[in-house]
């Protein structure tokens, strides 16, 4: 096995690095897929979730891409890379299902919108945003046009189907369907729930309660179910047991302030309250932070909060939020590229589909436990 170089560089870069070295001198067969994430962690002696983190950065880079049912494969030569080749498209619209126009000033669908915009303008192609919702169809077919579709939690899948016969040129963010083998995009949300329960359990924090969106454990989109499998296994790893009772699940159709109001008041209530406090959304996060206040206790001296999706005024809360930044400024970025330059015709069982890696940002509503 190889062992990883101790230092303050990260694990994974570790691995990307070395990985960017290999593809360089050739090490690899471009016509063969690249070990798994699960063969790299044994090769690399690290853990599964680090190697997989190491190739979705390798993917975002457009050093490798991905092919379900098939493997990963690196790209057999470096100027075929989405910032060498030549643009295949004259329009993308950003399709969405009747949002208001001010919920795009929320961080992540404002980062997605730019992310697109910025390779738009690389490229001298259009952008406009488009509202589905409305409509119930897209804009006339057009073999130069191409549509990043932006679902809601309760969107019908079929409203794609059509669309996918047409052989529109589609890739999905936010929300993904399987089923309808169509590319996608999507922030990792497993390993954005794992950073933050980890950057809690790394300060000494055991007992850790977590405050999400839905209606019961079975009953949660996408998004808040891996954000709590990443709660789950960054536990597992620390070899800290699973505790229903630190699991408090609330419904709410919009992200408020009250939603974590009333979650950190459940918590904060236990026979035994919980130290730190994952907590779903910022929006939630400011909630705990206020009720925490409200019990005559302090963030983070007596119970550390960590948020979720770095929204422009997370750093001024007092306590400044840490939080994770779901970096959708690279999942515009990407699902741009994807619809530029590797779209390709649908075949069934042959469709790209990237993670991108979110960010910790580590600031003041966390700190150190002391208890013993």
């Amino acid at each position: 096995m190889l062992s990883l170089k101790q230092g303050k560089t990260p694990k994974y870069q570790t691995i990307v690095d070395d990985l960017k070295q290999k593809i360089a001198t050739g090490k690899f067969d471009p016509n063969e897929p690249l070990p798994t994430q699960l063969e790299f962690a044994k090769i690399y002696n690290t853990s599964d979730i680090t190697s997989r983190r190491a190739l979705v950065e390798l993917a975002n880079e457009g050093y490798i891409y991905r092919v379900r049912g098939k493997g990963t494969f690196i790209r057999a030569v470096s100027s075929e890379r989405p910032e060498a080749r030549k643009a295949t498209l004259d329009k993308i619209y950003l399709a969405h299902v009747s949002m208001p126009l001010r919920a795009f000033g929320h961080r992540f669908y404002s980062d997605l919108i730019a992310g697109i915009q910025e390779v738009c303008e690389e490229q001298n192609i259009k952008f406009y945003l488009w509202d589905m919702g409305h409509k119930s169809t897209l804009p006339e077919k057009d073999e130069s046009t191409g549509f990043v579709l932006l679902p809601s939690a309760n969107t019908d899948p079929e409203l794609f189907r059509s669309w996918k016969s047409e052989e529109r040129k589609l890739v999905t963010v936010h929300f993904f369907y399987p089923q309808l083998q169509i590319p996608y995009v999507i922030v990792d949300n497993l390993t954005g729930g794992f950073l933050a329960t980890q950057h809690l359990l790394s300060l000494g924090h055991r007992r850790i309660g977590i405050v999400l969106t839905g209606k019961s454990f079975y009953e949660m989109n996408q998004e808040f179910s891996l954000r709590l499998q990443g709660y789950r296994l960054a536990l597992s790893q620390y070899n800290v047991a699973f505790d229903p009772e630190l699991v408090c699940i609330i419904e709410e159709n919009e992200e408020s302030e009250e939603m974590g109001y009333a979650g950190a008041n459940k918590l904060i209530s236990l026979p035994k309250p919980p130290s730190a406090i994952f907590v779903t959304s910022d929006y939630k996060a400011v909630g705990v932070i206020q009720a925490v206040k409200d019990h005559g206790m302090r963030v983070p001296e007596d119970i550390s909060v960590v948020g979720y999706d770095d929204t422009l005024v997370s750093p001024f809360i007092e306590p400044s939020l840490t939080t994770i930044n779901q970096n959708t400024l690279s999942v515009g970025r990407r699902a741009a590229e994807l619809l530029i330059f590797d779209w390709t015709q649908y075949e069934e069982g042959h469709f790209i589909k990237d993670e991108i890696v979110p960010k910790l940002i580590v600031r003041d509503s966390t700190r150190k436990c002391f208890e013993k």
